[in-house]
């Protein structure tokens, strides 16, 4: 009995030590659907210079909207309160909050929204990490194809080829 006591100590310290590498073997592979990770110079102003739309943009911009250029197909924004961060493409757009109202995932309360560019809508738990973002102040904007009204009850995000959009606040979160 304390041979086997031993010997599963062994094979349990055994474990956790090649669990503490510093590396990983092998080569990274990705596919043609993974996104490139954006990069970012190490200053960044602290007001988004405007930038004409893309030409993958079909709307023109609203008169008086300021565009927010992209970085690698990504923009990324904090509402003027600081309490709501999102990163937008030409596909969808994602929002981190502490909502108060979201559903709970897996024992865990979600704290992201992901919204497609066709209207499906996901809640998630997940972590924009440090994103470059740049903060909102209460007016509209243009960016990747969405058409973004920052107010201070929340942040309405429509896009401007399909119509479907969403507000969000971090009381709720409404998909139209």
């Amino acid at each position: 009995m304390t041979a086997r006591l031993v010997l599963a100590g062994l094979l349990a310290v055994g474990a956790l030590l090649a669990g503490c590498q510093s590396g990983t073997s092998g080569t990274p592979v990705t596919s043609s659907e993974s996104p490139t990770e954006p990069s970012f110079p190490t200053s960044r102003p602290t007001r988004p210079t405007a930038a004409p739309p893309s030409p993958s943009t079909p709307a023109p911009p609203a008169p008086g909207a300021e565009v927010l250029a992209p970085e690698n197909g990504y923009v990324f924004i904090e509402t003027k309160s600081g309490q709501t961060r999102c990163q937008l493409n030409e596909d969808e757009v994602g929002c981190e909050a502490q909502f108060t109202s979201s559903p709970m995932q897996d024992g865990v309360r979600t704290n992201g929204v992901r919204l497609t560019a066709d209207g499906a809508v996901e809640w998630i738990v997940g972590n924009l990490g440090d994103i470059p973002v740049v903060t909102l102040d209460y007016r509209t904007y243009r960016a990747v194809g969405w058409t973004i009204v920052a107010a201070e009850d929340g942040t309405r995000f429509t896009n401007d080829r399909t119509g479907h959009g969403m507000f969000v606040s971090i009381e709720k979160v409404d998909a139209y």
